[in-house]
């Protein structure tokens, strides 16, 4: 399978894209020619579940689209274990280096741990180029050479730092790509999904909510909370496939000094402090940060059947809460939610419902297009109140003040409940207290909030007295 002249491998894994990727880069100045893989990994696959598998590979079929229209063969999707794959393929094109962007998940550094171990064996270099964050876990350190614990002074260390410049563009016809011929073939994604995933789709709608005026930039610092709004930059899903890096996003952002491009450029600095946090705590994917938070009693759907009929009841958006179950069902049908609907739901679940964060962790793993472990798993914490830079447990989002507050004229709830699209909004956000009572089957509420919040209280005096 070898070819004329020196051959690198271009190894993609979160970096889908061939703008500002510095890994690709890496790889074309190295070799005369360049063979463009990805690794179906059942490691990942798995578990994934199927929102982000579907998206997974319909992001694949536009970075193979994308390398032809830019004069290539296409991309050489592989499927099995990598330390298996990736070796195979650096021998039987004779390279003599393997390019990545680097990966600073506990899985991802295991899994190129044993890759480089194995490539070395060969005479092979694995090269670790970039990294899907504007400044790399493990860069920043306080004045005492450490981590930092509090997102402040990590925010304040991030803004010092720096960004670099986006990477050179790749000049048309200046790479002599390659193809492996067993690759496994790719089928079209729906024509929803084919509209959205890549790197094309998410630099036109980067670009369009940037320059909108309309719930764009311009209105983000004002409307980003309010979910009926839709005023948020829906970033999320780019920056975890690397359809964008977010060095191209804060390059954009430089030169505007709104309040706007500042919280948006806040919102990409929390991503790479949870991110520096899980690299240096990977054991923080399922135990809590602060260990005493092990010991605070939770109900568990395994084990006591109202807590599994309660479970049910959030993941299906049907609590009796309106905001909560808006959230829930625009999670369901869509794969993504509002941030701030976010932690609504994830408070519900844990300081209303008594059910541990893990649990809705691993339910947002499976059905967020955006899912991310750092982000996940650290943003669970920070409602749950066990992590580092932790709101504290006793801070309880009340659901129905929040919905009257976030989304007073009810516009993200009808949308999403249409059980209460006809109800005034004089008891939409409190259904049960309408003469008539709840419309159209929904719920009562599953639980009293008022009492909910002391019991949580009750229990968090376990940890409180530690």
């Amino acid at each position: 399978m070898g070819s004329e002249g020196h051959v690198a491998i271009w190894w993609a894994r979160r970096d889908l894209r061939l703008a500002d990727n510095p890994a690709l880069r890496s790889a074309i100045d190295d070799g005369e020619a360049v063979l463009p893989i990805f690794v179906l990994d059942p490691q990942l696959l798995v578990p994934a579940g199927q929102v982000r598998r579907d998206w997974l590979m319909a992001a694949l079929y536009a970075l193979d689209r994308d390398l032809r229209s830019a004069g290539g063969l296409g991309l050489s999707v592989m499927s099995g274990n990598p330390a298996v794959v990736v070796p195979y393929l650096a021998k039987a094109y004779e390279v003599q280096r393997v390019h990545i962007s680097a990966d600073f998940g506990p899985y991802g550094r295991s899994r190129d741990h044993h890759v480089a171990e194995k490539l070395r064996a060969q005479g092979i270099e694995l090269v670790r180029t970039g990294s899907p964050y504007a400044v790399a876990p493990g860069t920043l350190k306080n004045d005492s050479g450490r981590a930092f614990q509090v997102f402040g002074a990590f925010h304040r260390a991030w803004r010092a730092h720096g960004i670099r410049e986006p990477a050179p563009e790749i000049a048309a016809g200046a790479v002599q790509w390659l193809q492996v011929d067993d690759r496994v073939r790719l089928d079209a994604p729906n024509e929803t999904l084919d509209s959205l995933a890549g790197e094309g789709p998410a630099r036109a709608a980067w670009r369009n909510w940037l320059h909108s005026d309309s719930n764009g930039l311009a209105e983000y610092g004002r409307l980003h909370d309010f979910p009926g709004a839709d005023a948020t930059s829906h970033l999320s899903i780019a920056l975890r496939w690397g359809h964008l890096h977010p060095r191209t996003v804060l390059h954009d952002l430089a030169g505007l000094r709104s309040k706007s491009a500042a919280a948006l450029a806040r919102q990409i600095a929390w991503r790479d402090f949870f991110a520096d946090v899980l690299f240096q705590r990977p054991d923080a994917v399922g135990e809590p940060i602060r260990p005493e938070f092990s010991k605070m009693p939770t109900d568990d759907p395994q084990r006591l059947e109202t807590a599994a009929q309660r479970l049910r009841a959030w993941q299906d958006g049907k609590t009796g809460y309106p905001l909560v179950d808006a959230g829930m069902r625009q999670l369901l049908a869509e794969g993504w939610m509002h941030n701030r609907v976010r932690m609504v739901v994830a408070s519900f679940l844990i300081k209303d419902l008594h059910i541990g964060w893990w649990h809705g962790a691993r339910w947002f793993m499976e059905h967020l297009r955006d899912g991310d472990i750092a982000q996940n798993q650290l943003n669970w914490q920070w409602v749950a109140g066990c992590g580092t830079d932790a709101a504290p447990y006793f801070r309880i989002f009340n659901p129905t003040t929040q919905a009257e507050k976030f989304d007073p004229d009810a516009s993200y709830i009808r949308l999403y409940v249409p059980e209460l699209a006809e109800m005034s909004i004089e008891h939409v956000h409190h259904p049960w207290t309408a003469p008539q009572g709840t419309l159209n089957g929904y719920p009562e509420p599953i639980v009293v909030h008022a009492v909910e919040r002391k019991e949580a209280l009750d229990r968090y005096a376990v940890v409180k007295d530690l």
